[in-house]
């Protein structure tokens, strides 16, 4: 990070730098990443990051960044075992103890498997976030008052409960900690709980209940206390069984990163749940092994005309190179992969549920068929609110306006010409059953499921809307004000709608869809951000999709959706190094009798409390 000890042709990134710096001295660093157009090693320090002379430097026959490629857990085993002579230890005595405890901080917090000189833009959110905590735990204050936003996110229970413990150790010191949270573990163990409701959106907003975790249980209001009172049985329906003529895709010789030359089985027209102890190598097969590969194989033009021809490929077509496993099979069987994240449906403000999941196109037409639009002249175009005349000229049909502050953030405000309608006033005029284009944009879903019940292409997208818990959104509410949880539920309704058998096409129930309409969904740990509630209503959308004849895979740590998975895939046994095998395959029942399944163990004791707590 400084120019004495850095590599004069990287700055310290350890990658290939793509322009060149006539004068060091003048480098922003913090722009250092701006140089960079790829991954590529720098040749120079070869990913060391520091110069010649720093690199020469040798303790123990070590040099620093021979060390600084060390994991945590390799780390702390070799200062642990140093043992200084008398010159070393006048010097070292305060930097040892100093080193060994930050070491040991980062063990408590489950970062255990990571490298020490892993590169912070690689790092997940979760991963980031227990960094800062750690660095807290060294910092021995006392008399502060930590907020945390859903800490446990990304954590095995395993984990989990490390996490918790140092929480607790930092709450024993005399600090005060406040986070933001669902997982049960955490409510259960909290000493103070302030549950927010009754609903979402615009219904919330309330203090329903606070107190203690009986407190909660008791008050009537909350939703919180309800699920805790009286858990999700499992399953909630009956398990898809696999037998071994199971039409499936397999993975073989998986080795990218930390996997180790393992072969999965993902059971086509299931739910499949990859699970594992964080770092244990579960993102890499399901995103960077198999999804990459499926992407890549499927969006080939030569398989697509072959499909198109109504043939299939025996063998990956010349040009798909295979990358981090030896081979993949049964691929020909799927028609699309589609991971389906977090991220938002749209950037700006006319981007809305209704036009995201597609029925707004239908509402335009019903608003078209009026007899004031048709004695305008008027078509369905005039009733959008992204182009065309019938939108407010003043905000384009955003609704809102932006009013740049120079050197503060920019501000929105409703636009002052249509109030926030989209539409200009003469397109407002037109009203359908009493309301008009801007009137059912501000419905709720709840509401318009009744609105427009008589009209199916409307009414199947918006009562499946609800059923995912989104009957609160209204259907003109602006993309960037969603959260992640309700972007992800809205992205699968929309492949829920498409779910209805072709005309005279026949599905034989448990057996996967024809290819040319078969997707296989990758969803990355989809219950973030969830209720207990909402993490049910999400089980039974993914239920629908491998009920249609879909595949679905899943990355997750949360016990319940485990619990309801066909095919479970769990990695481990620890993270990083010690990872990146498969610890047990097959139905959730097989993996709790396997000792040596972290996850196995958490499941059986979590289904164990949670009948216990029904009875």
């Amino acid at each position: 990070n400084a120019r004495h000890g850095w590599c004069p042709k990287c700055f310290g990134t350890g990658l290939k730098t793509a322009a060149r710096i006539e004068d060091p001295d003048q480098l922003d660093l913090g722009n250092v990443e701006g140089l960079i157009r790829h991954d590529e090693t720098c040749p120079a320090c070869v990913g060391a990051r520091i110069n010649p002379v720093a690199r020469a430097v040798r303790f123990r026959e070590n040099a620093l960044h021979e060390l600084m490629n060390l994991t945590v857990e390799r780390a702390a085993a070799f200062f642990e075992a140093l043992e200084p002579d008398e010159r070393e230890a006048g010097i070292a005595r305060d930097l040892l103890n100093e080193i060994r405890g930050r070491l040991d901080f980062l063990r408590h917090v489950g970062l255990g498997y990571l490298a020490l000189d892993r590169s912070a833009p690689t790092l997940s959110g979760g991963e980031a976030q227990r960094i800062r905590l750690a660095a807290q735990l060294g910092s021995n204050l006392r008399g502060v008052c930590y907020v945390l936003d859903e800490p446990t996110i990304g954590l095995h229970p395993r984990d989990n409960r490390l996490l918790l413990g140092t929480l607790e150790t930092l709450r024993d010191r005399g600090n005060t900690l406040v986070v933001v949270e669902h997982d049960v573990e955490s409510i259960r163990r909290a000493d103070h709980i302030i549950d927010l409701g009754p609903g979402a959106g615009a219904r919330g907003g309330e203090v329903v209940a606070t107190g203690t975790l009986a407190d909660i249980i008791k008050a009537p209001a909350s939703i919180t206390g309800q699920r805790l009172h009286t858990p999700m049985a499992h399953p909630t329906r009956p398990r898809r069984q696999v037998d071994e003529t199971h039409p499936s895709l397999w993975v073989t010789g998986a080795n990218l990163h930390n996997l180790q030359d393992i072969t999965a089985r993902i059971p086509l027209a299931r739910l499949t749940v990859v699970s594992g102890v964080s770092g244990s190598g579960k993102s890499t097969l399901a995103r960077d092994v198999l999804h990459a590969n499926l992407r890549a194989l499927l969006g080939d033009p030569e398989v697509a005309r072959a499909r198109r021809r109504g043939g299939t490929h025996a063998e990956p077509p010349a040009s798909v190179v295979i990358a981090g496993c030896r081979d993949i099979s049964g691929w020909q069987r799927v028609g699309r992969v589609l991971e389906v994240d977090q991220t938002p449906i749209g950037k700006t403000p006319r981007s809305c549920p209704a036009t995201y999941v597609g029925f707004w196109d239908a509402i335009r037409k019903l608003f078209a068929d009026t007899l004031e639009a048709r004695g305008h002249g008027w078509n369905a175009a005039r009733f959008s609110f992204n182009t065309g005349a019938g939108r407010c000229p003043n905000c384009d049909g955003a609704g809102q306006t932006t009013v740049e502050m120079n050197f503060l953030p920019d501000v929105k405000t409703l636009c002052e010409a249509c109030g926030g309608a989209r539409f200009n006033p003469e397109t407002l005029l037109v009203r359908w059953r009493g309301k008009s284009a801007a009137d059912v944009l501000a419905m709720e879903v709840d509401e318009a499921a009744e609105f427009f019940a008589a009209h199916p292409s409307i009414a199947h997208p918006l009562q499946l809307l609800r059923e995912v818990g989104l009957g609160y959104l209204t259907l003109g509410q602006p993309s960037p004000t969603l959260s992640g949880g309700e972007a992800q539920r809205i992205k699968l309704v929309t492949e829920l709608a498409k779910v209805r058998p072709m005309p005279g096409e026949t599905v034989d129930m448990g057996m996967p869809l024809p290819p040319h309409r078969h997707t296989l969904y990758v969803l990355d740990e989809p219950t973030v951000g969830l209720h207990m509630a909402d993490v049910e209503k999400l089980i039974h959308v993914l239920h629908r999709l491998t009920e249609a004849g879909h595949t679905v895979l899943v990355i997750e740590h949360d016990l319940d959706l485990i619990a309801e998975a066909d095919w479970l895939i769990d990695l481990g046994p620890e993270g990083g190094e010690q990872g990146g095998q498969i610890v047990a395959e097959g139905s959730p029942e097989a993996i709790m009798s396997v000792p040596e399944s972290h996850t196995g163990g958490y499941l059986a004791e979590f289904l164990s409390r949670q009948s216990l707590i029904r009875r």
